[in-house]
């Protein structure tokens, strides 16, 4: 427990660095899912095509080869760079890969939502002389968000526990913080451990909460 204690503020440090890994990558993830989404509902073949490969490819993919990618393929060999800071670098090189894999999951999530409204208020729409896009932002997508928030709150609770892949490529959040204090300290072994679960847990519990809450505060009635 001492060692709890004495490492408090790299515990602390790193925790703030998961929140902002799920945060900026959810954000990122939630605008390209619902452009994905959009395409996997176009009535344009070529789109719907693209959409579905995309989804198809991404979520049978290993997260872990997503992220080595991007921080190897993207990062070394590419030269893709945002800071010259080597660690803030290879942490929007993992907000990339987590953006890109969390993004198909948050695609089939809306295109479920889709599904779920009426096909009559779709027509309608159409035969008011709204287009596919003003139909899919004004009708279609305010209530398929409403009808998706608690599988919404699943996937960003996933993320959350997705961030530890990044330490695949050397960015220090939580778990490759836990694995340097196992080194520091190796008679705390369980403390330590316990520590960083009830830290995950306090993470992703509230945030289950609030989207249960909201999604029934949120609930179309049909």
């Amino acid at each position: 427990m001492q060692a709890l204690i004495d490492e408090f503020p790299v515990i602390l440090q790193a925790f703030w660095l998961t929140i902002r890994l799920t945060l900026a990558s959810g954000a990122v993830a939630l605008v390209l899912g619902t452009i994905l989404a959009a395409m996997r509902v176009s009535p344009l073949p070529v789109l719907r095509g693209v959409g579905t490969v995309y989804v198809n490819v991404v979520r049978n993919t290993p997260l872990t080869l997503v992220i080595v990618f991007c921080g190897l393929g993207l990062g070394t060999v590419l030269e893709v760079s945002f800071s010259t800071s080597l660690s803030t670098n290879y942490m929007w090189l993992s907000i990339i890969g987590l953006s890109a894999y969390t993004a198909a999951f948050v695609c089939e999530a809306i295109r479920a939502g889709i599904n779920t409204v009426p096909v009559g208020q779709a027509e309608a729409a159409r035969a008011i002389g709204l287009t596919f896009g003003q139909n899919l932002r004004l009708i279609v997508l305010p209530q398929a968000f409403r009808a998706v928030v608690a599988p919404l709150g699943s996937i960003l609770i996933a993320l959350t526990k997705n961030t530890t892949i990044a330490a695949a490529i050397g960015v220090t959040e939580a778990s490759l913080t836990m694995k340097a204090l196992f080194e520091r300290h190796g008679d705390a072994v369980v403390p330590i451990f316990c520590g960083f679960a009830l830290g995950f847990l306090v993470l992703t519990l509230p945030t289950g909460l609030l989207f249960s809450w909201l999604s029934k505060r949120l609930a179309v009635i049909r």
